[in-house]
């Protein structure tokens, strides 16, 4: 009983599980939607509709994210196992503060691309974004390689956190991935 008890002390809040899987699943879609979409020749209906929805995505990985950032700064995250090394310790909180930092970036450069390029915003053709300065083609020059690198730079450190999740779970298994799985851990 201690120990379940423990364990369940030991994992994230259901609000911390729920927006951590929506937005891995939004980055792995909008991700995967930017590169189908770029390579699509021309204009054509189906693109202009991969590009709404990889826009619609990434503004709602940035509103979650946003979510995510205010619940976690109010709820502390359960603690690292204590048989952790410390440059394990270290290694999982810089991660976290990169994944963090670029599950802003990400959006914020492609909304500022989207921008320059003269192409406004619309969430879910619904809810027209602001409009911060007028089409600037060198602009939109500049910030296509940002926003393109940036995504590359967010699906390695994906990668990454994957990696280093499953090498918990399958070699150490000390249940730290245990803690973000939905359901009831036992």
């Amino acid at each position: 009983m201690q120990l379940q008890q423990h364990q369940e002390q030991a994992r994230y809040t259901t609000i911390a599980i729920v927006l951590h899987w929506l937005i891995a699943v939004l980055i792995v879609g909008a991700f995967t939607l930017g590169l189908v979409m770029t390579d699509i020749p021309g204009f054509s209906p189906t693109k202009l509709r991969y590009f709404s929805w990889h826009k619609w995505a990434g503004v709602t990985v940035l509103l979650l994210a946003a979510l995510r950032l205010l619940w976690r700064l109010k709820q502390r995250p359960p603690a690292l196992p204590a048989a952790m090394p410390a440059w394990q310790r270290g290694a999982a909180h810089g991660l976290h503060h990169l994944l963090y930092f670029m599950m802003f970036a990400v959006p914020v450069s492609g909304y500022l691309y989207t921008l320059a390029a003269g192409v406004p915003v619309v969430w879910f053709g619904l809810f027209k974004l602001p409009v911060f300065f007028a089409k600037n083609a060198a602009l939109a020059e500049t910030l296509k390689p940002v926003h393109y690198w940036l995504n590359m730079l967010l699906a390695g450190l994906v990668g990454l956190h994957l990696l280093a999740a499953l090498k918990h779970q399958l070699i150490d298994r000390d249940g730290t991935m245990r803690r973000m799985l939905p359901g009831r851990s036992h």
